[in-house]
């Protein structure tokens, strides 16, 4: 190619790469997701705190309602890394943010941490909807669920209180679903060495991706892929819960130094 040629063709090579770093930073900068990032559902996934100290024997004492874990789109994760979480965004909901959502573990550090991992891990997932596209929007949906299931009001409702007495695990499904309308899922801690019960530790609730409307976690017949249980078995080595058998279950009380 002759050089005025070549100098002729050079805008043309200058535009294509000029495309090409306005894409990168568009992907650092907004949230745009993959196909490996789809999802159908959202869960809403409270915990009891006491299992969780029984869980991690970290906590001195423990809270007496049941609290926020997280709001998480199913089959998804770390959707977008470069969308740091903000506290400011969020400084309006942070009353109820400390009370309903608070780090049970970590409960004398920075507890915003936790948000953040909810945030980068979850909520950058879920923002593909537009009712959730910001963390204050994620972050308010999620205490609007949660006021609006008020799980420890129906559990009190059905008398199932903590209690040093098992319960049947159907004691719990059986009140869920009637108030809900839906099958919860429900997860506990497996019996350690010398214990011969399992314990209640996670429930959840999940919700239509269009229009945040309960909905069953899983249909009846529905059958999951094996990218599905893989998904799912990372999850619950993660927070070491597993779905609870039928059969007896502990609610524990609280703990209180």
């Amino acid at each position: 190619m002759a050089p005025a040629e070549a100098r002729g063709a050079l805008p043309g090579w200058i535009s294509v790469l000029g495309w090409g770093l306005a894409l990168c930073c568009l992907c650092g900068a907004g949230p745009l997701w993959s196909g490996s990032h789809e999802w159908k559902k959202l869960i809403l996934t409270q915990h009891w705190p006491p299992t969780v100290c029984k869980e991690v024997n970290s906590c001195q004492d423990s809270l007496d309602y049941w609290t926020i874990h997280g709001l998480w789109p199913d089959r998804a994760e770390d959707c977008n890394q470069s969308w740091h979480f903000n506290l400011d965004e969020i400084k309006d909901l942070l009353r109820d943010m400390k009370i309903y959502w608070p780090d049970v573990i970590h409960r004398s550090s920075n507890r915003s941490q936790f948000w953040k991992h909810e945030w980068v891990k979850h909520g950058t997932c879920a923002a593909q909807v537009d009712a959730l596209n910001s963390e204050k929007k994620y972050f308010g949906k999620s205490l609007e669920l949660y006021k609006q299931i008020d799980l420890n009001s129906v559990l009190q409702k059905f008398g199932i209180k903590p209690s040093i007495n098992y319960y049947q695990l159907a004691d719990f499904k059986d009140a869920l679903t009637r108030i809900y309308g839906v099958v919860p899922k429900i997860q506990c801690l497996m019996p350690e060495q010398g214990e011969s019960v399992q314990t209640v530790g996670q429930i959840e609730l999940c919700f239509t991706k269009e229009d945040l409307h309960l909905r069953n976690c899983t249909e009846p017949g529905e059958q999951l892929s094996s990218r599905q249980e893989a998904w799912l078995a990372m999850g619950a080595s993660t927070h070491g819960m597993m779905v609870c058998e039928d059969g007896p279950i502990f609610y524990p009380p609280p703990t209180k130094t």
